[in-house]
């Protein structure tokens, strides 16, 4: 059953199941596929919990103060405060909270008591088996913004048609060709990665061929997405400052020539860029690469979940390094929250890099030893933790920064939460200089300056 069928069905909607989901912080694993099939637990949590469902639902479109929110869920007024300053700063100013705030959703952050939740999701799948770990938000945004794809209703009822390109931005290693494979997925279109080579003019088995031969090649298959990578400097604006190459800007006539025609042929393209702020604004307009989604490195519970996944991901419960991990209670994720607090805006890639370096430390210890009780010490965990430091680089933390300034501008509503947590992570590796002293005989010249006056 589709999550929209069951939401029509219980006269639940859509928006507050996600919104619950988040709130109760269920995993997308136990709830649903990545298509929108519900899972058997949460069907039956829904039907058997339908009013409280109705409940959440018409407490979360309600704007509230602070006192009824308190009195609501009968706790003290400061902890509910400290609890939504937390969650979410932002206010109406005439003191009513935005009506995505759940009180439901407070209470349980403040340890109110819904095990009839949890009970229905007792079994855990395990993290290597999981599609995707965390990402909660980003994934509903998403499917938000696929829902054409997914409900063809939309276009008749509603006029909303299928976007013709979507750019996916972010810093490097953040996961952007994950995330457009998993539209891919989604929408059940072919993932196509358009390769350097194809733009401009090349030779395939002795036949001359173009980008422009490509494009009409993908447009007369069967629902096609098309992956283009380093999409902020093939579609860069022409200024004075700024030399676009000759073949780039062949690239985005070319697109710009076709891009009204993606639709009806099913294709879709994405491009994956580091920041939005110097694509041309001819490709950003309606119709063309109008959609733009942020791509975060991973928070601190997701790097957490992300080593453990990194670490277990294909072992078997007889192999060493499962049993040295087990022995290490490092099969878990609360054993991995205090390193990955330390990997302040990390990407996805430096958490991989953590992970492989520390599988080579644990097995030069055990070499060493022949002993499987190796202790997982602070030792081996920072000398990874070293290794995949060594991408964080200046250049690497501007591209952070320069990527937070984009999120502010054109999608801060929908992720605020993430960018005040990853500007609080990178504002960690700002140095606070001391006042030096100049070059100088300063003592001297203070006494001289004492005794004159």
């Amino acid at each position: 059953m589709k999550l929209v069928d069951l939401s029509k069905e219980l006269h639940v909607s859509v928006e507050t199941m996600k919104q619950f989901i988040q709130d109760f912080d269920l995993d997308l694993v136990d709830c649903m596929s990545t298509n929108f099939e519900v899972k058997k637990d949460f069907e039956k949590f829904a039907r058997e919990n339908v009013d409280f469902l109705k409940l959440y639902e018409k407490d979360l479109d309600k704007n509230k103060t602070l006192e009824q929110i308190a009195e609501t869920i009968n706790q003290p007024k400061e902890k509910v405060e400290k609890a939504i300053k937390d969650i979410n700063p932002n206010i109406f100013d005439n003191g009513f909270f935005r009506s995505s705030i759940s009180s439901y959703g407070i209470d349980n952050k403040l340890g109110g008591n819904y095990q009839f939740v949890y009970d229905y999701f007792g079994h855990k799948t395990s993290l290597q088996y999981r599609d995707f770990i965390g990402y909660r938000d980003l994934f509903f945004y998403i499917s938000g913004v696929l829902e054409p794809f997914l409900n063809p209703q939309q276009i008749k009822d509603w006029g909303i048609n299928k976007p013709a390109g979507i750019i996916l931005y972010g810093p490097p290693g953040s996961g952007k060709i994950f995330w457009a494979n998993k539209i891919a997925e989604i929408i059940g279109y072919q993932f196509k990665e358009v390769k350097k080579h194809y733009l401009g003019t090349s030779f395939v088995d002795g036949n001359k061929t173009n980008f422009n031969d490509f494009l009409v090649t993908m447009m007369n298959e069967d629902k096609v997405l098309l992956f283009l990578d380093d999409f902020d400097e093939i579609m860069m604006e022409r200024t004075a400052e700024t030399n676009v190459a000759s073949c780039n800007l062949e690239t985005q006539e070319i697109i710009l020539h076709y891009i009204g025609k993606f639709e009806k042929e099913d294709l879709l393209m994405i491009g994956s860029a580091n920041s939005v702020a110097e694509v041309d604004e001819e490709i950003l307009a309606p119709g063309r690469f109008d959609v733009i989604i942020p791509i975060f490195p991973p928070n601190v519970a997701e790097r957490a979940e992300i080593i453990l996944y990194g670490m277990s991901r294909g072992l078997e419960n007889d192999s060493l390094l499962y049993k040295i991990l087990k022995n290490n209670k490092a099969d878990q994720v609360p054993f991995w929250h205090e390193v990955s607090s330390q990997m302040k805006a990390f990407s996805n890639t430096m958490i991989i890099d953590f992970t492989q370096s520390l599988k080579k430390r644990i097995k030069n210890v055990y070499q060493r030893t022949r002993n499987e009780d190796i202790k997982i010490d602070q030792n081996l965990l920072h000398g990874a933790l070293r290794d995949a430091a060594g991408k964080l680089t200046e250049e690497y933390l501007e591209q952070v920064s320069r990527f937070l300034e984009d999120v502010v501008i054109n999608n801060f509503d929908q992720f605020q939460y993430r960018v005040k947590a990853l500007k609080n992570e990178l504002d960690a590796y700002k140095i606070v200089e001391e006042p030096r002293r100049a070059i100088g005989f300063h003592h001297n010249e203070d006494e001289e300056k004492g005794n004159n006056e």
